[in-house]
């Protein structure tokens, strides 16, 4: 990948978005964000520790919610954040807001998409984001299953916006947007 450029990766669950993903950023020196941690769930440790195995040595892993930070930090090191689904509930687990006023829990959530988005077009190096695609997964009908479905479609279109390009992959299969 050149320097200066951005990719939103997305796609359904095991689609192979993350493989593509580690693919874009290949051997350069980078830092893994896994948007994290999640406390106590050995599923989350699992899942990080089968990234970590397959990726280049020189690849430090981070486990953060403050991507931003991360991303503006870089300096010249390609950055790749695995998932921005994750970073979500994460952002909105630690400000207690599942069950907050929507338009509470949306003026949190795009303050911190605000942030990771011009870290994101700001970026020296580049970054690659991982996510989710709501509209090709089943999404709950309780109201913090509308709100996951709602927010993350915002997160996936401000952020995107900052990228230079969208990948969306389906059964492993790419196709550049």
């Amino acid at each position: 990948m050149a320097s200066n450029s951005a990719v939103l990766v997305t796609g359904g669950v095991r689609s192979g978005k993350s493989r593509h993903a580690e693919g874009l950023v290949g051997d350069a020196e980078a830092l893994y964000v896994a948007c994290g941690p999640v406390l106590d769930d050995p599923d989350w440790a699992a899942r990080v520790a089968a990234h970590r195995s397959r990726r280049p040595g020189t690849w430090q892993t981070v486990e953060t919610l403050d991507v931003a930070a991360v991303v503006d930090g870089a300096g010249d090191r390609a950055v790749l954040v695995d998932c921005l689904g994750t970073w979500l509930t994460g952002l909105v687990d630690r400000a207690g807001l599942w069950e907050a006023p929507t338009d509470e829990v949306e003026g949190h959530v795009l303050a911190e998409v605000g942030a990771l988005a011009a870290a994101v077009a700001g970026a020296p190096a580049p970054v690659v984001l991982v996510t989710n695609e709501v509209g090709l997964g089943v999404v709950p009908t309780h109201r913090s299953g509308r709100l996951f479905r709602d927010l993350l479609g915002t997160v996936n279109q401000r952020v995107g916006a900052a990228c230079g390009e969208v990948h969306l992959v389906v059964a492993g299969r790419v196709l550049r947007l």
